[in-house]
């Protein structure tokens, strides 16, 4: 089983991908419902006396899984966005693309 850091590590980072996914919006992540559902768990998770606390360790790899996907999620809409098609182009948009210019005709209104 891979190691998953420490739980405040963790932590940080899904605040951090919260305040990404927030946004220019308005307010605060602070009041994203799931930011405020994952403090509170590990608040009530913190590490006890016991030698192994398995609800701790159990909130942590759900918490590990959960800013995973939140990071490919991001990353995946990145990616999107920078390589998503914009519709078709014109002969000419595609000449321009690649350097080249279209022969044109004697009326000049290029290929018919």
């Amino acid at each position: 089983m891979a190691l998953l850091g420490s739980p405040l590590r963790t932590f940080r980072g899904l605040a951090r991908e919260f305040r990404l996914a927030q946004g220019g919006a308005g307010g605060s992540f602070r009041d994203v419902p799931a930011y405020r559902y994952l403090r509170e768990a590990f608040r009530a998770h913190r590490v006890t006396s016991e030698k192994l606390c398995r609800a701790q360790h159990d909130l942590h790899f759900q918490a590990a899984t959960y800013l995973c996907l939140l990071r490919s999620v991001r990353k995946h809409l990145t990616l999107h966005k920078e390589y998503h098609g914009k519709g078709d182009r014109t002969a000419e948009q595609v000449a321009g693309l690649v350097g080249l210019k279209l022969p044109q005709q004697p009326g000049g209104k290029g290929w018919e």
